[in-house]
């Protein structure tokens, strides 16, 4: 987050029209591009001093506090250069309303809601991004505009907390300007009453989503006015034709909430949904990270591998530190390229305020471009944007890291790197769908492939200042030939030879000079269907899915959950929509098959019970537990794990404020009628089982709900 300051029978005609919202569902192709909205240009200057929030804006652009001008408008001015950067999608800060009070921080300077984390009114649309009257005007024409340009728009949604819990409104939380609740007048519970987040809190289940952050007042989704209210709210985001949503602080809000968050999503319509969970594979809940993203239908940012890439080219940390950690990560996470990769963000110090080292910038670009997962490229780094001002802790780090943008320069080597290699992920399927192998490494040199059938791209990095390397043994799955360098020679890349050898081909001994990276790469027609996308990977019958890939035909096939066949809407040679079918809930796999009769590889789908509804069960007086024990939750629907007994398959661990009782919010089948216990898995995965017979609760068809039981003996 951060302002710290703060079937198949349809009529052939609808085979004829693709469903826009289609192509958000798979997003591994894209390029994404991260604007602050407030400091990226200044398209009008009628909203930068809005009657209703004077005083907060900064025309010398000296306080980092204040409002500078950015807006929609100025963002629409520049998809031109956006587009000529290959760019398909922009992350734009949450535009909802912010709060209007000018607050102080700890040095008495007045501060504003720049960011757009403080939010007041989650209906309406900032005065400083849109227009006086908080309207969503601006929105509808930065998205119309952005659509014509081919460009996706992403939403930056921060369902964790509004504004300041003890300053200026004082929370207060509207709903299209009705005032609900502020957090020292909150008779209907709409906020967590409870300490802030410090030290140690942060290895706590409980403290992390029910604690403040940052002092920030805390919503209770717990309760039905605020679950309705935020899920309405995203509803209305993507009635204005919000493509996908990027979830701030998802490791703050209620875990078990945010299941039903993301299917109420994609319920009302197809999108794409990442969310925010800092910490890296040595954080004590790591563990809970990739099985939220394993089991949630939202992705995640990769921060393990965005402090990987700072290390390496920034600190100069080995090679192998990458390459581990996405082995690592590829074991952990069931769907590794739907992981969001990063160089820089607005929380962290940009990579050149840590080296001012252009060189390295461009190197680890073009290895987030061609690595697995959806690169990111935050604002500005296609300039060589960076401002190291210390702020006490660090150069360049919260508010340094969002100047204001620089230039528009289309000639630098950042930006072209970005177009050649955003127009090859488009064309070659590798670099979305494909597997990742290291194919030669050391200290200062990576080399990897990426695979799809038969498309590849294989790259080369060498980091070094100095020193030239001697690349001998290195093999390939690029057929035998001869391959120029992709990038055209931009950061001295070179061309290669590629000798036969019955698929594991060597390549021709070649020196790699310091600081210079080279693509290679090649493509081959499909001569089966190729399956390399799902979206979403979870739901309920009836919920829209895309499969994406190459070679699915040009004519209607089907697509099999085991051997139901789905109602199809669209149908193209890369990309087909349905709706899943009435079968019952649990794991398939999903295949497509084309109208003559040829199948693609499957896909893993898990299949709901019903829409999600957000339930609280609580235990009272469990079985004692020692250190390193949990309870947990489990029953018998798949959204309870089908009676799972280990980490991954129960719903847990539960959380114990006031031992021996655990409680935990899960989201389970509206309308049914469930059965579940609660079990002790020890450190060791050991499993005590509750006694007597199952508890059955009847989940309502909406809102919220609450379950009590005791511990049966």
């Amino acid at each position: 987050m951060s302002s710290r300051r703060l079937s198949h029978y349809v009529l052939p005609a609808l085979f004829l029209v693709m469903v826009s919202g289609a192509f958000a569902q798979d997003f591994k192709k894209q390029v994404i591009y991260q604007i602050i909205t407030d400091r990226f240009v200044n398209g009008t200057t009628a909203n930068d001093n809005p009657p209703q929030s004077t005083g907060l804006f900064d025309a010398t652009k000296t306080n980092w506090l204040l409002y500078w001008g950015g807006d929609f408008t100025g963002i629409q001015q520049k998809l031109g250069y956006l587009k000529g950067m290959g760019v398909t999608a922009i992350w734009v800060s949450p535009p909802v309303d912010n709060v209007n009070l000018k607050i102080l921080d700890e040095q008495g300077n007045p501060t504003s809601p720049y960011h757009g984390y403080s939010a007041r009114d989650f209906k309406r649309i900032e005065e400083h991004y849109g227009d006086t009257a908080n309207l969503w005007t601006e929105v509808d024409n930065l998205v119309a505009a952005a659509h014509q340009n081919g460009i996706k728009i992403i939403v930056d949604f921060a369902a964790n907390h509004t504004s300041p819990e003890k300053k200026g409104e004082k929370g207060a939380l509207y709903d299209n300007g009705t005032l609900l609740a502020a957090y020292d007048n909150d008779p209907q519970g709409i906020f967590h009453h409870t300490s802030d987040l410090t030290g140690a809190d942060y290895e706590d289940r409980y403290k992390v989503q029910y604690y403040s952050l940052l002092s920030l007042a805390d919503l209770n989704q717990e309760n039905p006015t605020v679950d309705s209210y935020l899920k309405s709210a995203l509803r209305q985001l993507q009635q204005h034709g919000v493509d996908a949503f990027r979830m701030d602080a998802v490791k703050h809000v209620t875990w078990g909430w945010e299941y039903s968050e993301v299917n109420s999503i994609f319920s009302d319509g197809p999108s794409f949904v990442f969310g925010e969970w800092m910490g890296g594979r040595d954080d004590s809940l790591y563990h809970d990270a990739y099985k939220f993203a394993n089991t949630s239908g939202m992705s995640l940012l990769d921060y393990p591998l965005y402090y990987a890439i700072t290390d390496v080219f920034a600190k100069n940390s080995p090679f192998p530190e990458i390459d581990n950690t996405l082995s690592a990560e590829s074991r952990e996470f069931s769907w590794p390229n739907d992981l969001v990769t990063f160089i820089d963000n607005h929380d962290k110090p940009r990579l050149l305020s840590i080296s001012n080292n252009p060189a390295r910038l461009d190197e680890a670009t073009v290895f987030l471009l061609t690595c697995r997962g959806i690169p990111v490229i935050y604002y500005g780094d296609e300039q060589y944007l960076h401002n190291d001002t210390n702020n006490g802790t660090e150069n360049g780090g919260d508010p340094y890291n969002r100047p204001w943008m620089s230039a528009f320069d289309t000639t630098t080597t950042g930006y072209k790197l970005v177009g050649k290699l955003a127009g090859l992920r488009q064309t070659n399927a590798a670099l979305g769908y494909g597997s990742m192998q290291q194919r030669w490494i050391s200290n200062d040199v990576y080399i990897y492939e990426r695979k799809f059938f038969d498309d590849l791209v294989l790259t080369a990095i060498n980091k070094s200042d100095t020193t030239s390397y001697s690349i001998g043994g290195l093999f390939t799955a690029l057929p035998a030939g001869m391959y120029s360098d992709y990038l055209g020679g931009l950061i001295g890349g070179f061309s290669i030879a590629v000798n036969d050898g019955h698929g594991n081909n060597p390549v021709t001994t070649f020196t790699l000079p310091a600081h210079t990276v080279a693509v290679w790469q090649s493509t081959a027609a499909a001569t089966s269907p190729e399956a390399g996308s799902l979206g979403p990977t979870v739901g309920q019958t009836g919920m829209k899915v895309t499969i994406a890939g190459k070679g699915l035909g040009a004519t209607p096939g089907v697509v099999l959950f085991g051997l139901t066949p789905a109602t199809i809407h669209s149908w193209s040679d890369t990309t087909v929509t349905f709706d899943v079918p009435p079968v019952s809930s649990g794991r398939y796999n999903v295949q497509l098959k084309t109208s003559l009769g040829a199948t693609a590889n499957t896909l893993s789908f898990t299949v709901l019970t019903a829409k999600l509804i957000p339930v609280t069960f609580t235990v009272k007086n469990a079985i004692p537990t020692n250190f390193g024990d949990n309870i947990f939750l489990t029953g018998s629907t798949v959204e309870l794990g089908g009676w799972g007994t280990t980490f991954d398959t129960a719903v847990g661990p539960m959380l114990t404020p006031n031992y021996p009782d655990w409680f935990i919010n899960a989201s389970v089948p509206g309308g049914s009628t469930i059965q579940f216990k609660f079990i002790r898995i020890a450190a060791n995965g050991d499993v005590t089982w509750e006694g007597g017979a199952n508890h059955t609760y009847t989940v309502p068809t909406s809102g919220t709900g609450f379950v009590n039981v005791s511990w049966q003996k």
